[in-house]
């Protein structure tokens, strides 16, 4: 006696939806995501030293107040404009952008006062751009 055989079922799981709604997602976060691009300056950060040098050379110091005024070489700026920051560091630099820059900003004066000084010193031309630092307090 001949017994009709049962069709084999196929037990394996059907995955191409699930990578074409992998494929959808990926598709989706590339085109939503945004990419920005960011602008920097490069600069050199001094380090503490325990010495003082010897001789100090001739700096412009461009102190930055936690309202965010500017002073160049002890002379306050009329305004925080970039021009006139680039005027006083021209006038006090009598064009030497060789000259090395100290930026002395307070603790609580933003961020962008800062960025705003060193861009000015940058279309300037100024090559040594130093942030001054505070040497850490020992226990």
């Amino acid at each position: 006696m001949k017994f009709p055989r049962r069709a084999q079922r196929d037990n394996s799981i059907n995955l191409t939806p699930l990578i074409d709604v992998v494929f959808l997602l990926l598709i989706f976060f590339m085109v939503t995501t945004t990419f920005t691009r960011e602008t920097g300056m490069l600069i050199s950060l001094p380090e503490a030293q325990a010495e003082s040098p010897s001789r100090e050379p001739v700096t412009l110091e461009l102190v930055i107040s936690k309202e965010g005024n500017y002073a160049v070489n002890g002379q306050s700026l009329i305004n925080r404009d970039i021009k006139t920051i680039m005027a006083a560091l021209k006038d006090a630099s009598a064009g030497d952008n060789q000259m090395p820059l100290v930026i002395t900003a307070d603790a609580q004066s933003t961020h962008q006062a800062v960025i705003t000084a060193m861009d000015a010193a940058g279309r300037l031309g100024f090559e040594t751009l130093n942030i001054a630092t505070q040497q850490p307090q020992e226990p």
